[in-house]
């Protein structure tokens, strides 16, 4: 039988309930004099992560723990932070963070933590590591671009490499993604892998586990992760159930054939015997309007045989992803050079644009038409200085300054930029929003990387979800329109993403647990960055701290970064 909604809620807010009662009864006493806290935050609303009612306790740190939780007046503390009329939470968890490129340019993860990030999980299809020549290569032109050394080939490299040198003011985990294990074994051709080749992606999957993945991933509306098979993905997840690790997907159609891509994580989900996400869930395109709730109660159904299915989502009608997504499968095939080598071709280019109009075309899907073609297509960003005055317009504008069909644009925007420049699409429905977020199997994410108003990560636009994500759930979803209770929203933010990548000692605010605690306002957070306007931090945040340190100090950034990385169950050191 299917679990209602308002009965999972119910469900929810008791288990939250007595959770509380347990962290309040196990709150630490108040320290003796001698023995002087760090940190203590004092007189703030506690909102504990667990989704219970909010309670006005004092928050006590030593080093990068919590150690205290109650009336800590008398307690000697090196910097003691007001926060009466404030919430106090755990940091927020940002369940698609994509930042693992952007820390190593810029370690501030400015636009993160000034929305109350703490933690990001990474690594979607395509991860960081491992990496070999031939990635290197695809992937130089960004490297090159903003001076990154590549220096690394494992994970555990990366992660070295982070800790001691990056010095992030976030902490970071990830998974090891199917697709960049394809491409790194056989390539972005549209083949099958072998026996052999499937092996040595097996072998990756555990050498990736060991060094600290969290799970595997796929994004499977994308090349080369869409030329995968299910019994491969199968094959891949099984590996990384046996670590402990867990399986994040972006579904293989969030359209037309939303429902068989369901059937396909679920059945990955039960051949693999590991749980499954989906990650920025949604019902794109206009034909698919209104689908949001059968989507939801078939995730219910799944959850109700047996299978440990939950999604993720950003709060907003419109995503983003390559600018080379618009144009079909086949094109895209093989890597950068062959992709661009097709746009140069007039028989191609012409039957790309015949494709790109066709609502039919099969293999791929087409984003293009889903968005209502080039008004619905904006560019956000690029990595060729000289193409940014194009940036924040849609493709029609784009094509008519350049005097050609907005397909053409397209085409030699992506030969412009080889490959390295990203849009904003208009695919979603305000509804179909609201609906995943009031579901509490449904936590949150940002899917997009750190950005900021000034340095390196600030010369190029972005999606606003960069900047706002959860201020925008905080200010219009919690305040403003009441969609969910501030207790829920900070446990879809906290405690339900770490117990879905297993970070058990984040996520919760109690004695023992990592010291990641964001100070919000609930009257004044709010998001300011805007699709035509994107590059504007989030107001209303006031502290954040990460390993018990301040990255965020009286709405101000600080020069602490405390941030680690984050390793998984398979971890061996």
């Amino acid at each position: 039988m299917l679990t209602h909604p308002t009965r999972l809620v119910a469900w929810v807010v008791a288990v939250a309930a007595a959770a509380a009662l347990t962290i309040t009864a196990a709150a630490s006493a108040p320290p003796a004099p001698q023995d002087s806290l760090d940190v203590v935050i004092a007189g703030g609303r506690i909102v504990d992560g667990t989704g219970a009612p909010w309670f006005v306790a004092d928050v006590g740190i030593k080093g990068d723990r919590i150690v205290a939780i109650g009336d800590l007046k008398g307690a000697t503390a090196n910097t003691r932070i007001d926060a009466i009329g404030m919430v106090v939470s755990p940091g927020f968890i940002d369940l698609l963070g994509q930042s693992e490129f952007n820390v190593l340019v810029d370690n501030r993860a400015a636009s993160k933590i000034m929305q109350g990030v703490t933690t990001e999980v990474t690594g979607e299809g395509t991860s960081i590591a491992p990496m070999n020549e031939r990635l290197f290569a695809d992937q130089a032109d960004g490297y090159k671009h903003f001076g990154v050394a590549m220096d690394w080939h494992t994970l555990g490299e990366y992660f070295k490499r982070l800790d001691e040198r990056a010095h992030p003011a976030i902490n970071l985990a990830t998974f090891v993604g199917a697709g960049g294990l394809r491409a790194y074994v056989v390539g972005k051709d549209n083949r099958p892998a072998t026996e052999a080749e499937l092996e040595q992606m097996k072998t990756l999957v555990a050498g990736a586990m060991e060094d600290g993945a969290i799970g595997v991933s796929s994004s499977l509306q994308y090349m080369p992760d869409r030329f995968a098979s299910t019994d491969e993905l199968v094959a891949l997840a099984r590996v990384a159930a046996s670590y402990g690790g867990v399986y994040f997907t972006h579904l293989r159609s969030e359209s037309g054939k939303m429902f068989e891509a369901l059937d396909e994580t679920f059945q990955i989900a039960e051949r693999a015997k590991i749980p499954a996400e989906i990650w920025h869930l949604k019902t794109a395109y206009k034909a698919n309007w209104g689908k949001m709730p059968e989507v939801l109660s078939r995730i219910e159904a799944a959850r109700a045989r047996g299978l440990d299915i939950t999604a993720n989502q950003y709060p907003y009608t419109r995503a983003s992803n390559g600018l080379d997504a618009c144009l079909p499968l086949w094109a895209r095939e093989g890597g950068t050079e062959q992709m661009l080598a097709r746009l140069k071709t007039p028989a191609d280019r012409e039957r790309i644009k015949k494709e790109m109009e066709d609502p039919a075309s099969p293999g791929w899907e087409n984003q293009w038409f889903g968005s209502g073609g080039g008004d619905g297509v904006m560019l956000s960003s690029v990595l060729d200085p000289s193409l940014r005055r194009y940036e924040g317009m849609t493709l029609t504008a784009i094509g008519k300054q350049m005097g050609k069909d907005p397909r053409d644009a397209v085409m030699d925007l992506v030969i412009a930029d080889r490959g390295n420049s990203y849009v904003v699409i208009s695919i979603m429905r305000e509804d179909d929003v609201v609906a995943a977020l009031k579901h509490p199997l449904v936590s949150i994410d940002t899917d997009s990387g750190a950005k900021a108003e000034d340095g390196p990560m600030s010369e190029s636009k972005s999606h606003p979800r960069a900047f706002g994500t959860f201020a925008r759930i905080l200010g219009k979803y919690v305040r403003d329109e009441k969609v969910l209770r501030l207790e829920e929203a900070i446990r879809k933010m906290t405690s339900q993403p770490a117990t879905r990548v297993h970070l058990q000692d984040r996520g919760i605010l109690r004695p023992g647990m990592a010291a990641d605690i964001t100070v919000f306002d609930p009257a004044k957070i709010r998001d300011v960055s805007t699709f035509e306007d994107p590059m504007h931090y989030s107001v209303g945040v006031r502290h954040v701290l990460v390993n018990g340190r301040a990255v965020v100090a009286d709405g101000k950034i600080t020069s602490e970064r405390p941030g680690r990385s984050l390793k998984g169950p398979g971890f061996r050191k």
